[in-house]
Protein backbone atom coordinates (compact mmCIF):
# COMPACT_ATOMS: atom_id res chain seq x y z
CA UNK A 1 0.00 0.00 0.00
CA UNK A 2 1.35 3.41 -0.93
CA UNK A 3 2.09 5.90 1.79
CA UNK A 4 1.02 9.30 0.41
CA UNK A 5 2.83 12.28 1.93
CA UNK A 6 1.96 15.92 1.40
CA UNK A 7 4.64 18.54 0.77
CA UNK A 8 5.00 22.23 0.19
CA UNK A 9 6.61 23.25 -3.10
CA UNK A 10 9.86 23.97 -1.22
CA UNK A 11 9.79 20.65 0.65
CA UNK A 12 9.18 18.65 -2.53
CA UNK A 13 11.98 20.51 -4.34
CA UNK A 14 14.40 19.73 -1.48
CA UNK A 15 13.39 16.06 -1.59
CA UNK A 16 13.95 15.85 -5.35
CA UNK A 17 17.29 17.70 -5.04
CA UNK A 18 18.48 15.21 -2.42
CA UNK A 19 17.40 12.27 -4.61
CA UNK A 20 19.24 13.75 -7.61
CA UNK A 21 22.36 14.26 -5.47
CA UNK A 22 22.29 10.58 -4.46
CA UNK A 23 21.72 9.36 -8.03
CA UNK A 24 24.04 11.71 -9.92
CA UNK A 25 26.93 12.17 -7.48
CA UNK A 26 26.93 9.55 -4.73
CA UNK A 27 26.13 6.56 -6.97
CA UNK A 28 29.10 7.16 -9.33
CA UNK A 29 31.37 7.70 -6.29
CA UNK A 30 30.30 4.30 -4.90
CA UNK A 31 30.99 2.61 -8.25
CA UNK A 32 34.39 4.27 -8.40
CA UNK A 33 35.25 3.07 -4.87
CA UNK A 34 34.34 -0.51 -5.85
CA UNK A 35 36.46 -0.28 -9.02
CA UNK A 36 39.46 1.03 -7.08
CA UNK A 37 39.14 -1.70 -4.45
CA UNK A 38 38.79 -4.38 -7.17
CA UNK A 39 42.03 -3.19 -8.76
CA UNK A 40 43.90 -3.92 -5.53
CA UNK A 41 43.93 -7.65 -6.06
CA UNK A 42 42.40 -10.77 -4.47
CA UNK A 43 38.72 -10.08 -3.72
CA UNK A 44 38.40 -12.94 -1.21
CA UNK A 45 40.62 -11.11 1.28
CA UNK A 46 39.89 -7.52 0.28
CA UNK A 47 38.08 -5.75 3.15
CA UNK A 48 38.06 -2.49 1.22
CA UNK A 49 36.10 -4.16 -1.60
CA UNK A 50 33.60 -5.67 0.85
CA UNK A 51 33.10 -2.30 2.55
CA UNK A 52 32.61 -0.53 -0.79
CA UNK A 53 30.04 -3.14 -1.91
CA UNK A 54 28.17 -2.81 1.40
CA UNK A 55 28.18 1.00 1.13
CA UNK A 56 26.83 0.71 -2.41
CA UNK A 57 24.03 -1.58 -1.20
CA UNK A 58 23.04 0.88 1.52
CA UNK A 59 23.11 3.76 -0.96
CA UNK A 60 20.91 1.87 -3.43
CA UNK A 61 18.46 1.07 -0.62
CA UNK A 62 18.30 4.76 0.34
CA UNK A 63 17.78 5.79 -3.30
CA UNK A 64 15.00 3.22 -3.64
CA UNK A 65 13.23 4.52 -0.50
CA UNK A 66 13.52 8.13 -1.66
CA UNK A 67 12.18 7.24 -5.12
CA UNK A 68 9.14 5.67 -3.45
CA UNK A 69 8.63 8.77 -1.29
CA UNK A 70 8.86 11.09 -4.31
CA UNK A 71 6.50 8.84 -6.29
CA UNK A 72 3.91 9.08 -3.50
CA UNK A 73 4.47 12.78 -2.74
CA UNK A 74 1.60 15.18 -3.33
CA UNK A 75 1.95 18.93 -3.59
CA UNK A 76 -0.32 20.96 -1.33
CA UNK A 77 -2.21 23.83 -2.92
CA UNK A 78 -2.05 26.30 -0.05
CA UNK A 79 -4.69 28.59 -1.57
CA UNK A 80 -7.34 25.88 -1.26
CA UNK A 81 -6.78 25.17 2.44
CA UNK A 82 -9.52 25.97 4.95
CA UNK A 83 -8.42 28.36 7.71
CA UNK A 84 -11.23 27.51 10.10
CA UNK A 85 -9.64 24.17 11.10
CA UNK A 86 -6.12 22.97 11.80
CA UNK A 87 -4.77 21.20 8.70
CA UNK A 88 -1.37 20.53 7.16
CA UNK A 89 0.45 23.88 6.72
CA UNK A 90 -1.66 25.57 9.38
CA UNK A 91 0.18 27.84 11.76
CA UNK A 92 -1.46 27.39 15.13
CA UNK A 93 -1.10 29.66 18.14
CA UNK A 94 -1.57 27.62 21.32
CA UNK A 95 -1.75 28.31 25.02
CA UNK A 96 -0.67 25.58 27.41
CA UNK A 97 -3.34 25.39 30.14
CA UNK A 98 -0.85 24.07 32.70
CA UNK A 99 1.75 26.84 32.61
CA UNK A 100 0.01 29.55 30.54
CA UNK A 101 2.83 29.56 27.98
CA UNK A 102 1.90 30.55 24.42
CA UNK A 103 3.59 29.00 21.40
CA UNK A 104 3.20 28.87 17.63
CA UNK A 105 3.66 25.78 15.50
CA UNK A 106 3.30 25.15 11.79
CA UNK A 107 2.16 21.63 10.89
CA UNK A 108 4.21 20.17 8.04
CA UNK A 109 5.06 16.81 6.48
CA UNK A 110 7.36 14.60 8.55
CA UNK A 111 10.40 15.23 6.35
CA UNK A 112 10.03 19.01 6.68
CA UNK A 113 9.67 19.07 10.48
CA UNK A 114 12.16 21.29 12.31
CA UNK A 115 11.32 22.22 15.89
CA UNK A 116 13.91 25.04 15.94
CA UNK A 117 11.88 26.89 13.31
CA UNK A 118 8.52 25.96 14.85
CA UNK A 119 7.63 23.31 12.26
CA UNK A 120 6.19 20.11 13.72
CA UNK A 121 5.17 16.95 11.92
CA UNK A 122 1.48 16.20 11.42
CA UNK A 123 2.31 12.63 12.45
CA UNK A 124 3.80 13.69 15.83
CA UNK A 125 1.57 13.31 18.91
CA UNK A 126 1.00 17.09 19.12
CA UNK A 127 0.44 17.37 15.36
CA UNK A 128 -2.13 14.56 15.40
CA UNK A 129 -3.86 16.07 18.42
CA UNK A 130 -4.22 19.46 16.72
CA UNK A 131 -5.57 18.26 13.36
CA UNK A 132 -9.21 19.20 12.82
CA UNK A 133 -9.42 21.53 15.84
CA UNK A 134 -10.89 25.03 15.55
CA UNK A 135 -10.24 28.33 17.32
CA UNK A 136 -11.60 28.10 20.86
CA UNK A 137 -11.26 24.30 21.05
CA UNK A 138 -9.19 22.61 23.73
CA UNK A 139 -6.79 20.01 22.36
CA UNK A 140 -6.08 17.22 24.83
CA UNK A 141 -2.94 15.51 23.63
CA UNK A 142 -1.54 12.32 25.08
CA UNK A 143 2.23 12.45 25.23
CA UNK A 144 4.63 9.95 26.81
CA UNK A 145 4.61 11.75 30.17
CA UNK A 146 0.87 12.42 30.47
CA UNK A 147 -1.80 14.55 28.83
CA UNK A 148 -1.27 18.14 27.71
CA UNK A 149 -4.15 20.58 27.28
CA UNK A 150 -3.81 23.41 24.78
CA UNK A 151 -6.26 26.20 24.00
CA UNK A 152 -6.39 26.92 20.25
CA UNK A 153 -6.02 30.72 20.03
CA UNK A 154 -5.44 31.34 16.34
CA UNK A 155 -5.15 29.47 13.02
CA UNK A 156 -3.40 31.05 10.05
CA UNK A 157 -1.59 29.98 6.89
CA UNK A 158 2.18 30.30 6.70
Amino acid sequence: MSNVSYYTAEGLKNLKDELNQLRDIERPKASQAIAEARDKGDLSENAEYDAAKEAQGLLEMKISKMEAIVANARLIDESQLDTSKVLVLSTVKLKNQTNGMEMKYTLVAESEADLKTGKISVSSPIGKGLLGKEVGDVAEIKVPNGTLKFDILEITRA
